[in-house]
């Protein structure tokens, strides 16, 4: 029988095994993705129990090793969060007026260019610059064959507004107020 105490030691070994072998892969690869040593530790930590609770007795058997797996968890995990954390990034208003303030403002010249493209080229950057429409959605509206066919008529439509601002040879500078 196989007493409750021989099973934390065993836990302890493992935790203390799966440290030393997967904890400095993690911790650089944080590194490299620009986290800290704590970020490192948490998601380790996190990592862990993850793995722990998925090994318990009528769990799974991963198809590669222990750390290797321990090693995806925690790259998910941080993945996870560097998303949920770039969304949240704090907005200082100063910073924001700053900014705003600072950035010119697109002139009408651009919009000119765009327009002498033709009515079909118009509405077809409007839709997917401005109204954020995918492809698949563009080629229903626009009646293309498919996705392929509606974003190689995006590039020509794009090809005809950098053509004629070149003829013109005027340069990005031009389109600031």
């Amino acid at each position: 029988m196989v007493t409750q105490k021989s099973k934390s030691e065993t836990r302890e070994t493992l935790f203390v095994q799966l440290y030393k072998t997967a904890f400095p892969k993690v911790a650089s690869l944080i590194r490299q993705r620009g986290g800290t040593l704590e970020e490192a530790k948490d998601i380790f930590q996190d990592a862990l129990l993850i793995y722990y609770e998925k090994k318990s007795p009528g769990g799974f058997s991963p198809n590669t090793s222990d750390g290797q797996y321990l090693n995806g968890i925690a790259r998910h995990l941080w993945y996870k969060k560097f998303n949920e954390n770039k969304n949240k990034a704090p907005l200082n208003q100063d910073v924001l007026f700053k900014t705003l303030e600072e950035e010119p403002a697109i002139s009408d010249n651009l919009m000119k260019f765009v327009e002498s493209s033709g009515k079909k080229c118009l509405d077809l950057l409007t839709s997917f610059y401005y109204d954020h429409i995918n492809m698949k959605e563009l080629a229903l509206r626009f009646g293309f064959s498919g996705e392929r066919s509606a974003t190689a008529q995006k590039f020509k439509c794009l090809e005809k507004v950098r053509t004629a601002i070149r003829e013109k040879s005027i340069h990005k500078a031009d389109f600031y107020e």
